[in-house]
């Protein structure tokens, strides 16, 4: 479907960012063993770093291709360029000392390496501009690229420099900021930041979670997106039923806000507290033992939400990235949220 007939469509489909990344790419078996990386993992890759561009650039025609067969209306590049989904991002910025990397609690509890902060951050060269231009090059659907948000960014760091985590999160904004212009620049039609770490860390976030988030996106035009989740369901199983911050997102200058709701069962009356905001609501399992959903799950999952926000303020998608998930179970999944979406618009607009 071009660009110019789906900007209209009545719940239109997308990803949340990642699609799985092939085996002869990236050593899924180490993937899946380990927290996702804060620091480099280089021996994550299974092609030398000769190769590996290219390799990669392989793998994203790859992931493009699956979710325009699937019927997704806003495609991403899969993240197939990442190991996971804020270091790449994280680790390219100045004022990071990536030698001696430090140490943070990770939301799971753990104690994961992480970049340690020395000096002032700041961008100082492009990241993921190439990766707009060459999904745009390979797509004419609308295209959603994503950065790692700044007071998630902010908890996965070691901060030796900065006097207070607030400067810390207000800095890594200014950055995402500089990256987020140069983006929008080179065709994204939608930027989302990711962050995660709201809903981990809640009271931190009521301090300074609004302010990083509004001058990470300051001055972009278009459509934002801001994806707030559990965790991925391959490492967070038990998930709870509501989020400790959600409904404060109303209250910021992002456009659209992603939310788990399929395998959480997530009380979607919250939803009726972001009266300002689109909502991108996941309707798609993807804990390791979740099936794959029908259209008529699918649909029924749409149609609860309806009763909570009207059909134009509904992109579907996903809960959360689809990276650990089988790349057939991953197609089939998101055959099936195509599927269903079609449905409800057709009974909406038949």
């Amino acid at each position: 479907m071009p660009y110019r007939r789906a900007v209209g469509t009545l719940l239109p489909t997308t990803v949340v960012g990642s699609y799985p990344q092939p085996d002869w790419l990236i050593d899924r078996e180490r993937l899946d063993s380990r927290l996702p990386p804060r620091v480099r993992a280089r021996e994550l890759w299974r092609v030398e770093e000769a190769y590996l561009e290219q390799a990669q650039d392989d793998a994203t025609l790859i992931a493009i291709g699956d979710m325009e067969r699937a019927g997704v209306d806003i495609v991403s590049d899969g993240e197939m360029r990442r190991e996971s989904y804020s270091n790449r991002f994280a680790t390219a910025l100045e004022g990071v000392d990536l030698d001696n990397p430090g140490v943070a609690v990770d939301r799971t509890g753990h104690e994961n390496p992480v970049p340690r902060v020395t000096g002032p951050i700041r961008r100082t060269r492009p990241v993921e501009v190439r990766d707009v231009e060459f999904l745009r090059a390979h797509t004419d659907r609308p295209i959603k690229i994503t950065l790692p948000g700044p007071f998630t960014m902010a908890q996965q760091a070691q901060n030796d420099h900065y006097p207070d985590e607030e400067s810390l999160a207000l800095a890594y904004a200014a950055a995402v900021n500089d990256e987020a212009r140069e983006l929008k620049a080179a065709g994204a039609d939608v930027i989302q930041i990711d962050e995660p770490y709201l809903q981990a860390r809640p009271e931190k976030a009521r301090q300074y979670g609004l302010a990083a988030i509004d001058r990470a996106l300051e001055g972009i035009e278009g459509d934002t997106a801001l994806h707030i989740c559990f965790g991925y369901g391959h490492i967070v199983r038990d998930k709870p039923a509501g989020y400790s911050f959600l409904e404060e997102l109303n209250g910021c200058s992002v456009r659209q806000i992603s939310v788990e709701t399929a395998q959480p069962s997530l009380d979607l009356s919250i939803l009726r507290r972001l009266p300002d905001k689109t909502i991108v609501l996941g309707v798609i399992d993807l804990s390791d033992d979740a099936p794959v959903e029908t259209p008529e799950v699918v649909a029924e999952r749409i149609r609860a939400a309806l009763e909570h926000v009207p059909a134009e303020r509904l992109v579907i998608a996903p809960d959360c990235g689809m990276k650990y998930l089988p790349r057939p179970v991953a197609f089939a999944k998101l055959e099936a949220m195509v599927a269903g979406a079609a449905a409800i618009r057709a009974g909406l607009t038949g």
